[in-house]
């Protein structure tokens, strides 16, 4: 299963970009597509988004979530399409295998798997049950590949929904399209 930590970032030569639920208009009204293109639209005293760092996302999820931009694009059209709990966790494993102490280590996988793994969790994510009781033991003595097999179908789940949906969206084309030459962010 790829991970962030085994992916190395290609951040582009002339990006300068930060998104965030005030970049994407969440108190605005409007659908996603149209607050991305009137936020594209705005002169800013940023750099240029590139074609080919966009177009590099369409190669493979690996690729769009080795990305800074794409993931946050990513994540920001899983939230529209309020599905963005897969992504959340396999963000949140990212973190959580970076942790040192076992004491933050037993704390946060206690957090991990009653935010995403319990049933009925509030963010619970779709993996079967045999899988989820295997976590449920794991975290008894928690080490940094407990949430392994989670992730690993999480990540599946997302390369074969969710991330076709993303590069076939109205979000994704507009802004590779607006890129064909380069546009001011």
């Amino acid at each position: 299963m790829p991970s962030l930590a085994t992916l190395t970032p290609r951040e582009p030569q002339h990006l300068n970009m930060d998104i965030d639920k005030k970049t994407l208009g969440y108190c605005s009204n409007g659908n996603l597509k149209s607050r991305f293109q009137y936020k594209f639209a705005q002169p800013a005293n940023t750099e240029e988004l590139c074609f080919e760092e966009m177009s590099q996302w369409s190669q493979s999820l690996e690729r769009l979530l080795s990305s800074k931009y794409g993931m946050k694009i990513f994540q920001a059209f899983l939230k529209s399409e309020f599905s963005d709990e897969n992504l959340e966790f396999w963000v949140v494993c990212e973190d959580y295998k970076k942790i040192k102490s076992s004491f933050r280590m037993s704390s946060r996988a206690k957090k991990i798997f009653k935010c995403y793994i319990q049933a009925e969790a509030p963010r619970e994510i779709n993996i079967d049950h045999k899988t989820r009781e295997v976590i449920r033991t794991n975290i008894k003595v928690p080490s940094a590949v407990c949430f392994d097999d989670a992730q690993r179908i999480v990540f599946g789940l997302m390369e074969k929904d969710s991330y076709p949906r993303f590069l076939k969206s109205d979000v994704y084309r507009t802004l590779l399209d607006s890129t064909s030459e380069p546009m001011r962010m």
